[in-house]
């Protein structure tokens, strides 16, 4: 608990015990009536004097009908009737559920805070040959900083000198680290697990990684959900409303029932007070947006940001979802997925293939040597000759080789005959890269963009979880389509798409179920947001995808995705159930109130009891469910 929150407990439990004391005292002693009034009024100012004064400033201020005055004139209400210990209960059980409403909140803003603490509050820059420590904002784009072992990574950059592991835990909610050396891309916010890296930044504090996130993050609560702004609208009619009625049930009903009556009068006036205590919408007003923050900040543990509640809202809603291909149901980038050499071992033909491939900068030369894994001895390479459109000729421990595709092996003479693993592979996209001495083949390696190995199970929780209809958008042929939506399992595809019909398609799609488009945050802005629900998926530090996206995953990983389904349905699903058990409640009391049924006691179960179990339900938002579909 904070300061305060153990202040308020303090007071709650001195205001208790006092209670009881002068409980005991009134009950034993022959006192008079204004003896026991004055007793119950210590325990009672004890613990409600901020509220009347809250009550007081707020009727100043134009803002009447809160919680605050309804607990102010029951309480007092009962005073004036002689219900002195009911005055003094109905305070303290309402301060209590206030405390208790305060630590829950807490605990869910706490969810957040974790990921706030992202903030690096130094920053290390190396000037004129010394290292100066700054404020992150003070260090420009372009120069030099210095991330120890056990520090935040203040702002983006690329490394250019060291090797350490860091960790995205914060961004992602993945443990495993990921190794950076001389070259690699490094965001703001993750922290430095070993050794000492020199990093170059790329932009200011202000545009980097951290500072988008945290903004996103600190804006979420301002995107109500329709259910919040129900509620909010709700209580603002609902609470004059019944303060009227309560008015007109103290003083109709004795008009007809015995005007000179004091007894009656009091009856109906206890009734009244009653009605007011049962109508707090406090319940209502607390639990839901708990709610909505609850499943927020649960999501941001795991590394989903939401853009607003209206997001989370919306994604339980999603019949249909729409992919990328590259970058999303793919790797995106080119691997090594087969070596079949002739007449020698693969890694001598891998080793031939990198050392000719190591002077381009072609993204297929690229995965070759990356493929290779091992010490390039470029010594060993002589003249390198590239033939665009075709391959390279390079010599090797002094003899030629001629590395690339099957026109270039026509071209030299070389006969290459492809294996029908590759040749099937080639019919889905990817590419088989030739090598040949002089005009003898020497084998050939397989080159393609693979599917990421948790999409086909993506798929499948999607379906579980309710989506009707799964289409896979992409600019590649027909062929590779087909070949990619039948492995990933997606029910449609829509092939050689340019980027203006990806958003045509979509608008298509978002004229009957609700729609969310899944890409890599990059180039398919325009699409993120056409979707009724954009989800950007591995958009660590990209511009695109947290402007256009309304859920941004700060991974690359799939399994996410139904993550953030389930997220949503359980938040929605808690969210219902607090308003249909908070309104049955109410007005049922309200009901057994009007004809005398229920007591004061009763009513205080109806306001701060019910208020205490919505908000424990509430807090169920916080959990995130990952092992059942269903959960």
């Amino acid at each position: 608990m904070t300061k305060k929150q153990k202040k308020n407990a303090l007071r709650c439990g001195i205001a208790a015990g006092l209670l009881v004391i002068v409980y005991l005292l009134a009950h034993f002693l022959p006192l008079p009536w204004w003896a026991k009034l004055l007793l119950f009024l210590l325990p009672y100012g004890v613990i409600g004097y901020d509220v009347l004064i809250s009550a007081f400033r707020n009727i100043i201020h134009g803002q009447v009908f809160d919680e605050k005055f309804l607990m102010a004139v029951a309480s007092i209400g009962a005073f004036v009737i002689g219900e002195n210990a009911e005055a003094a209960v109905v305070m303290l059980f309402y301060q209590v559920g206030e405390l208790f409403q305060s630590i829950a909140v807490g605990k869910s803003r706490n969810s957040i805070k974790e990921l706030m603490a992202i903030r690096p509050d130094t920053a290390t820059v190396v000037r004129d040959g010394q290292e100066i420590t700054v404020d992150p904002d003070e260090v420009e784009v372009g120069e030099t900083i210095v991330i120890r072992p056990g520090e935040k990574i203040p702002l983006d950059g690329v490394v250019i000198g060291g090797e350490a592991s860091v960790s995205t835990a914060a961004l992602t909610g993945e443990s495993a680290p990921a190794d950076k050396c001389e070259g690699d891309t490094v965001i703001s916010g993750c922290i430095d697990l070993s050794g000492v890296l020199y990093v170059r930044t790329t932009s200011s504090f202000e545009e980097g990684t951290v500072s988008k996130i945290l903004e996103l993050v600190e804006n979420a609560s301002e995107k109500k959900a329709k259910s919040e702004n129900f509620i909010s609208k709700f209580a603002r009619y609902y609470t004059p409303a019944v303060v009227f009625s309560a008015l007109l049930l103290a003083v109709i009903p004795p008009l007809f029932l015995g005007i000179g009556v004091l007894s009656v009068w009091t009856e109906w006036i206890k009734r009244a007070l009653t009605f007011l205590v049962v109508s707090c919408p406090c319940a209502l007003v607390i639990s839901v947006p708990l709610s909505f923050f609850g499943g927020i900040g649960g999501a941001s543990k795991k590394g989903i940001l939401l853009k607003g509640a209206s997001d989370l809202e919306m994604l339980s809603k999603i019949k249909t979802f729409v992919f990328d291909k590259t970058g999303t149901l793919t790797e995106g980038n080119f691997h090594v997925t087969a070596i079949h050499p002739h007449e020698m071992s693969k890694d001598e033909l891998l080793d031939i293939a990198a050392l000719a491939e190591s002077y381009s900068s072609h993204p297929i030369a690229e995965s070759i040597v990356l493929a290779h894994k091992g010490h390039l001895d470029k010594g060993r390479v002589g003249k390198v000759t590239e033939h665009a459109g075709f391959g390279v000729e390079a010599e090797i421990d002094g003899e030629s080789v001629f590395v690339g595709n099957a026109r270039f092996m026509k071209e030299v003479g070389a006969e290459c005959n492809v294996c029908e693993e590759c040749e099937g592979c080639a019919e889905r996209g990817g590419t088989v890269v030739y090598l040949a001495h002089k005009n003898k083949c020497l084998g050939h390696i397989m080159v393609s963009d693979v599917v990421k190995k948790d999409a086909q199970n993506m798929i499948k929780e999607l379906k579980k979880l309710g989506v009707k209809k799964t289409v896979m958008l992409t600019g590649d042929v027909e062929k590779t389509a087909l070949a990619i939506s039948e492995e990933v399992g997606v029910d449609e595809y829509r092939a050689g798409l340019l980027p203006q019909q990806k958003a045509e398609e979509m608008e298509k799609l978002t004229s009957g179920e609700k729609v969310a488009f899944v890409g890599d945050g990059i180039n398919d802005a325009p699409v993120l947001a056409c979707a009724d629900v954009g989800i950007a998926m591995g958009a660590m530090g990209s511009d695109a995808a947290i402007e256009a996206a309304d859920v941004v995953l700060m991974d690359d990983q799939l399994k996410k995705i139904p993550l953030a389904m389930k997220i949503s349905t359980r938040t929605m699903r808690i969210v219902k159930e607090n308003i249909i058990f908070s309104l049955g409640v109410k007005l049922g009391v309200l009901a057994l109130a009007a004809v005398g049924i229920a007591g004061m006691w009763l009513a205080v179960f109806a306001d701060v009891g019910v208020c205490v179990i919505a908000v424990l339900n509430a807090m169920r938002a916080l959990r995130v469910p990952e092992k059942s579909s269903r959960s």
